[in-house]
């Protein structure tokens, strides 16, 4: 049997099944979820920032990073000594 392949469908050469379209299953993929902590003494973007430039240095095919949590170091005075950001 010989497929002939368009995207997402696939005509069948088996006489059996001459001239029907079988729909195939999309690829499948496999990714690694890798946790990072970024951190700064002005804000969390910038904490997030760092954390991704750091990561690119040893990761690859970097895509998608998602916050997962935030959080703020306070110092004995109560000011922020930090800003912290989980992707």
């Amino acid at each position: 049997m010989i497929r002939a392949r368009s995207p997402g469908v696939s005509v069948l050469s088996d006489p059996e099944h001459a001239g029907k379209r079988q729909e195939q299953e999309p690829p499948m993929s496999v990714y690694r979820v890798t946790e990072i902590i970024g951190t700064s003494a002005n804000s969390w973007e910038e904490a997030a920032r760092e954390a991704l430039s750091v990561a690119s240095h040893t990761l690859r095919d970097l895509r998608v990073a998602e916050v997962a949590e935030q959080d703020i170091v306070i110092d004995e005075r109560g000011g922020i000594q930090q800003f912290r950001v989980k992707l």
